[in-house]
């Protein structure tokens, strides 16, 4: 039995128009038909879940998400299989990081009971946004939960809106990139909100960004706050990097996002002739091993972009460097390809991780 209460839009896009949005869909600008909804109120608990159109919503001014930010979010897509099913990639690894972040922001966490079935019931409804499996096309799902409470004291919210959104997208980075080492900005910190999927993080990012942009990089390489030296993530995803020696090495959790596309990597290594190794890496032990060639790939990853390969590296403090020739890496490409299979059904799913929703 279904736990969202369907009410249905009066008013659904022309299939015609939908067709043409499925066909060539922008990132992020254009949204299904229905949205997935539940409120929480203390001393009540999570109520009300529905399925509605997809429209505005009313807050009061003095919500407290304005206020002091306590908003979190997640990233998943729905993948169309070529004989029409549609399916999630680790759902339940989204439900559990979800309700961390939450726990952090000291919100009211969604059970993951309520997390899957918004997936599964919103995802078969609007089954009809997710495009043909061409040109890495998908249906993006993002589930976030806002502070609704009107109140202007700094204290946790008693009251909260969980909201699922979808949207037809195609690939977000379409190019390699270059990065840029920032010397002003850092991204996370030990007991900050690294860990987190929550929109201060990423608001905060903008002005690195820009100003990797502003130096011809297409996004920005993160050090720690402390001592300037550890790598991090880059941009708003996780950083790898291979070796002359077989390994693919990423920085180790503590103040970074645990990425799901990371973990993923890092469990189908092994099947590419790669040991998966998680540390500290240092810029110097980067910059030495691109120099040397005991670093031989590097790449970005996360859900939206997948894979994305790093082809250089740019510092006020030390220059431009290039990885390898400048061109994205045979392994890299292997494991871009070995991941997108599994999701659009392509390769056998030895780890159980896609999830049919319809």
């Amino acid at each position: 039995m279904p736990l969202f209460e369907l009410h249905r839009t009066d008013h659904p896009t022309p299939e015609a128009e939908r067709a043409a949005i499925v066909a060539d869909p922008v990132f992020g600008k254009f949204f299904a038909d229905h949205m997935a909804v539940a409120d929480y109120t203390e001393g009540m608990g999570w109520h009300d879940a529905r399925i509605i159109p997809t429209g505005d919503w009313q807050l009061h001014p003095a919500a407290a998400v304005f206020h002091y930010g306590q908003e979190i979010f997640e990233g998943l897509k729905a993948y169309r299989h070529a004989d029409g099913s549609v399916w999630l990639f680790r759902p339940e690894r989204n439900a559990t990081r979800f309700a961390a972040s939450a726990e952090r922001l000291e919100m009211a966490p969604l059970p993951q009971e309520l997390f899957l079935a918004a997936l599964d019931e919103l995802v078969a409804l609007e089954q009809a946004w997710v495009p043909l499996p061409d040109g890495e096309r998908s249906m993006y799902l993002r589930p976030f939960e806002i502070a609704n409470e009107p109140y202007l004291g700094v204290r946790e919210a008693k009251n909260y809106r969980y909201g699922l959104i979808a949207s037809p997208v195609g690939a977000y980075y379409p190019a390699p990139v270059k990065l840029w080492v920032t010397p002003n900005y850092t991204r996370a910190a030990p007991g900050g909100t690294g860990t987190a999927k929550c929109g201060g993080n990423y608001a905060a990012s903008l002005a690195a960004a820009n100003e990797a942009a502003a130096h011809g990089c297409g996004q920005v390489l993160y050090l720690d706050g402390a001592e300037h030296r550890w790598l991090e993530e880059c941009g708003t995803m996780n950083f790898m990097m291979i070796t002359a020696g077989g390994q693919l090495v990423t920085p180790a959790l503590g103040s970074i996002l645990d990425g799901i596309t990371r973990d993923s990597l890092l469990t189908l290594a092994g099947e590419h002739g790669l040991e998966a190794v998680e540390r500290p890496i240092s810029i110097d032990e980067l910059r030495d091993g691109i120099a040397s060639g005991q670093v031989t790939e590097t790449f970005a990853c996360g859900t939206a972009a997948v894979i994305t390969p790093i082809t250089g590296f740019d510092s006020p403090e030390h220059g431009a460097q290039v990885v390898g020739d400048g061109e994205p890496g045979e392994k890299t490409g292997r494991l871009r390809a070995h991941l997108l299979d599994i999701q659009y059904g392509r390769a056998e799913d030895r780890h159980g991780w896609m999830h049919r929703v319809a």
